[in-house]
């Protein structure tokens, strides 16, 4: 049933899109003109940039003006990015970006026995460096390396015969034209029928759980095209931002949309594929995890908190986005035996209440959880205790 509105979904997208473009194609005069007239503006105020969401019931408000100023963001940034370098020894004649670049190195870990990676490239650690880079456990001696777009760190990575196949609901994101939808429509369609508020709308929301850990890094999981990646990267409030997701097509759909952007720091900012179940990097070595629209996608939810909760420092906060069908519908009879076998048959979830998901990040270790609901969107966050 579900796999049948996806498909819905893509026909409906590919006849918008068409649409979309000879509308565009009418309208290139007249939006050049508009941009050299929007060129000689003043910004507009900062205030107008807050009420985004604020029609919308019950959510929080943003950060204070101070959070947001440029000087905070650099001196966040740069107070977290000494605490992670401190570790890194400092010789004569070094560079500090480069001694920050090997403690960030550090996060990573071999998939399959978590030990810390052998680096043997370029120390800049940015989109396209790490994509050139190839790396060996120093425990198993497993190799790992990159395919010109993201770093590949599943435990499959480098077989030449053995393939992973994922349950329906993964697979199809590793279509190509899933993957050319995403940010085209399939995204966008999420506001209609579940009220997710938009991806800037609800990274203004996330700012107050992630108020703790400004200055430090962030995975965002399940990534898909990268739109919450680059929010992260532009915003300038963390020093690393991860792409990560299983998808091959996703992410070089994520690559290409990072090399279009004029207005996003290349450094900082990498893409890797791996698997939400078995999270390549170091125990309690990163300060939040994202996840975005992805929980009722994982084939085990459980697992993939697990593994978030076991990468998060102490204090550390995961933030969450998915639907729950309640209300009205949870007087549907069988409800319960309908999601099971939907379940099974796709790989998806389907969650009928939040007490699932807040029972769901306690029993993988999180506390304080809490959460904000606009109609079958929810956002939860909770953190990793100190």
């Amino acid at each position: 049933m579900q796999l049948h509105f996806y498909f819905f979904i893509i026909f409906f997208i590919l006849i918008l899109n068409f649409l979309n473009t000879r509308r565009r194609s009418t309208s290139s005069t007249a939006t050049k003109m508009a941009t050299m007239v929007a060129g000689n503006l003043s910004l507009t105020p900062v205030t107008s940039r807050i009420s985004c969401y604020s029609s919308i019931p019950g959510f929080f408000k943003p950060l204070s003006s101070i959070s947001n100023s440029h000087f905070y963001r650099n001196f966040a940034a740069k107070i977290r990015a000494s605490s992670v370098t401190a570790a890194v020894e400092t010789k004569p004649g070094t560079d500090v970006s480069e001694n920050e670049a090997k403690a960030k190195k550090q996060v990573l870990a071999c998939p399959i026995c978590y030990d810390t990676l052998i680096w043997n490239g370029d120390p800049v650690f940015s989109v396209d460096s790490t994509a050139r880079s190839s790396l060996k456990c120093s425990t198993c001696k497993k190799a790992y390396g990159g395919n010109g777009t993201h770093l590949d760190l599943t435990v499959a990575s480098g077989s030449k015969k053995y393939g992973e196949y994922m349950p329906a609901s993964s697979e199809l994101f590793r279509l190509p034209l899933v993957s050319f939808l995403y940010e085209r429509g399939w995204r966008q369609a999420f506001s209609i029928w579940g009220g997710f508020p938009g991806p800037e709308k609800e990274f203004e929301l996330m700012k107050d759980y992630l108020k703790p850990i400004i200055g430090g890094s962030i995975i965002d999981a399940s990534c898909a095209s990268g739109m919450f990646s680059r929010l992260f990267a532009k915003s300038g409030l963390f020093s690393l931002v991860v792409a990560l997701d299983f998808s091959e097509t996703m992410l070089k759909q994520c690559y290409d949309y990072i090399k279009q952007e004029e207005n996003i720091s290349k450094e900082n900012l990498i893409l890797v594929r791996a698997d939400i179940a078995r999270l390549p990097f170091t125990s309690s070595s990163v300060d939040a995890v994202h996840a975005g629209a992805a929980l009722h996608c994982w084939p085990s939810p459980s697992a993939g908190v697990a593994e978030i909760s076991r990468i998060l420092r102490p204090g550390g906060v995961f933030v969450a986005t998915t639907f729950i069908v309640d209300g009205p519908y949870s007087f549907i009879p069988f409800l319960s035996p309908i999601r099971q076998s939907i379940g099974q048959i796709s790989g998806s979830r389907v969650y009928l209440s939040e007490r699932e998901l807040k029972d769901l990040c306690l029993t993988c270790g999180l506390v304080d959880y809490t959460c904000i609901r606009n109609r079958r969107f929810v956002m939860i966050s909770a953190r990793k205790p100190t």
